[in-house]
Formats: structure tokens, C-alpha cells, sequence
């Protein structure tokens, strides 16, 4: 009978916990530097639950370690949802494979509230750099080593993809290392590396003005919104790149009413006509998906992690 009351209780305390929630600010932290794509989907969720919660959705950028220094601060704050996490897939996922003594765990440390949308990947240049997948190859193969090419960090979707075409062209391209998609742009812009593997919505507005290249993008298919770009694999056919995406976590022990509730409010933000156009006119595929569905996206990017982590001969 005792049992059967704590029970009650607690599902009493959560529902009410849920009803009333959020009860302040909530926070949330996007892992990576500003610039990026995830800023781009950030920040105007961020508003949209803004106005469904009545309460303030403070956006933070806590950038650093491909990721895993934002993942690392959301795991360790109180599991009530006023912290909550906006990330990459294959920053979250596969950063197990990439990094020792991970000080969290992807799954067991954090719970997935929705996954927000698929991003287009794309290999950029610098005007002066290379202007085809072939003529990279044939630069790299001609002056191995000389060729560099920067990503979002280890072990990000952009330095999985760059150390993919390295192993599938049979050429060597040094891998530079930034702090999120920024810097690596900005160093891009000022022609200080000739290539960057990049998210797409972040380089089209550079791209369009004629202050960068896009080469190709790491699909299987071409992007819809620009069909012009050509994919790396059909320059290169063993080249298989999957597909990268942007999510949102919370911590561990966070109530399921409450994460239903955010599933819900993220899902109707992603669903807004408005919202949706701009994603869509930047490269980003909208998703909408429950907490379950979620959960196994990420069981398969760890996978994914562990499998690209071996092919590659990556040493945490």
C-alpha cells in the first residue's frame, strides 16, 4: 500500500511538475562557437518557445572539443529542463570514438528530446583554391601533404567527411582543426586554408556572392535547393558520406512530461511556416520525430562512430 502511494505521489509531483514547467528562464546551449548552422536553428527556436513558454530561452554558445565541452556542461546541470542542449549528431554520437576518457555518456548522461534537422554538408574553397573534386585530386596527388582543409573539430560530420574523401580518393590532405564552423569560415574567407568542409547553410550566402566555392556536397544526392553543386561521389565512387543532423538533449533524470512537452514545442517551432522556409531556403531538411525515434538516431550514430573510427585508423 506504501508502494502503490509513493507512486501516486510521484506521478502526481511529475505531472504538476510538468503543468507548471518552466518555471524560469530556460538555457540553451548550442556546442558549438557562433557562425554555424546550429545557431541558424538555434536561435529561432529559441524564440519560438520563447513565446509558448512565456518565460525568457537564452541561447549560449559553449563551443571547444568538436562539441564535447557543451555536451560535457549540460550533462552535469539539474535534470528539470531550464538547461537543455542543441548539438550535432555526429559531435554527440560519435565523439565516444574521438576522444578518450569521453567524461560523459551519450546515451546513459542525456535524454533525446527531438531531433531538429538534417544538414547539408559541403566542401567549400577559397576562389583561389581548387574549383572541382578533380582538380583538388589532382592538386593533392601532385604535392602530397600541401593541401589542407579545415572542419568544425575532431570528430565532427565536416572532419569525418574530409578524412573519408582522404582514404576513398587515395590522396594526402591535412586535416586543420577549429573550434565550430566560424573560425574555419572566416580563415576560409581570408585564404589562410584553401578548403573546409562546411555546413551548406552556413558558406550560401559567402557562395552566392562569388566569396567562396561550393565543390560539391557529401550526399549521395544533390541538394534540391542549389542542384547545381555536383556530390564528391560522383567524382569519387566509393565515397559514402551519411547524413549529419542537429538535436536536442537533456539532462538525465529530466521527467518525461517534461520532455514531451519540449518534444512538442520544438516540433510545432520546426513546423512553422515561416521558420520552415528560412531553414529551408539554408540548406537544413526539416525533421519531426518523438523522444524514442530520437534516441535510436543516436544509438546508430554511435555505431557509426565506432565503424568510421576503424576504417580511419583514429586514435582517441
Amino acid at each position: 500500500m506504501k508502494t502503490l502511494l509513493a507512486i501516486v505521489l510521484l506521478a502526481a509531483s511529475l505531472c504538476a511538475h510538468a503543468q507548471t514547467y518552466p518555471t524560469r528562464a530556460v538555457r540553451m546551449i548550442i556546442s558549438f562557437p557562433p557562425g554555424g548552422a546550429l545557431d541558424v536553428v538555434g536561435r529561432p527556436v529559441a524564440q519560438k518557445l520563447s513565446e509558448a513558454f512565456k518565460q525568457p530561452v537564452v541561447v549560449e554558445n559553449r563551443g571547444g572539443a568538436g562539441g564535447t565541452i557543451g555536451s560535457e556542461y549540460v550533462a552535469k546541470q539539474a535534470p528539470d529542463g531550464h538547461v537543455i542542449l542543441l548539438t550535432a549528431g555526429t559531435s554527440h554520437g560519435t565523439g565516444s570514438s574521438f576522444y578518450a576518457n569521453l567524461p560523459y555518456d551519450p546515451i546513459k548522461d542525456f535524454v533525446a528530446i527531438a531531433a531538429a534537422v538534417e544538414v547539408v554538408v559541403a566542401l567549400a574553397a577559397h576562389p583561389a583554391g581548387p574549383s572541382s573534386v578533380a582538380e583538388l585530386i589532382q592538386q593533392a596527388r601532385a604535392s602530397p601533404g600541401k593541401l589542407s582543409y579545415g572542419s568544425s573539430g575532431i570528430g565532427s560530420p565536416m572532419h569525418l567527411a574530409g578524412e573519408l574523401l582522404r582514404e576513398s580518393a587515395k590522396i594526402d590532405i591535412v586535416h586543420v582543426p577549429y573550434k565550430g564552423a566560424g573560425p574555419a569560415i572566416a580563415d576560409l574567407l581570408g585564404g589562410q586554408i584553401p578548403l573546409a568542409f562546411v555546413s551548406l547553410a552556413s558558406v550560401m550566402g559567402h557562395v552566392k556572392a562569388g566569396k567562396l566555392k561550393a565543390l560539391a556536397v557529401v550526399e549521395p544526392q544533390r541538394y534540391k535547393g542549389m542542384p547545381d553543386i555536383p556530390t564528391i561521389k560522383e567524382t569519387v565512387p566509393s565515397y559514402d558520406m551519411f547524413t549529419s543532423w542537429l538535436g536536442f538533449f537533456a539532462p538525465a533524470g529530466t521527467p518525461p512530461q517534461v520532455v514531451a512537452r519540449l518534444n512538442a514545442e520544438i516540433n510545432r517551432a520546426l513546423a512553422d511556416p515561416e521558420l520552415g522556409a528560412q531553414l529551408d531556403g539554408r540548406a537544413l531538411v526539416r525533421l519531426n520525430t518523438t523522444p524514442e525515434q530520437f534516441t535510436e538516431m543516436v544509438k546508430k550514430e554511435l555505431a557509426l562512430g565506432e565503424r568510421f573510427a576503424k576504417m580511419l585508423g583514429v586514435k582517441p
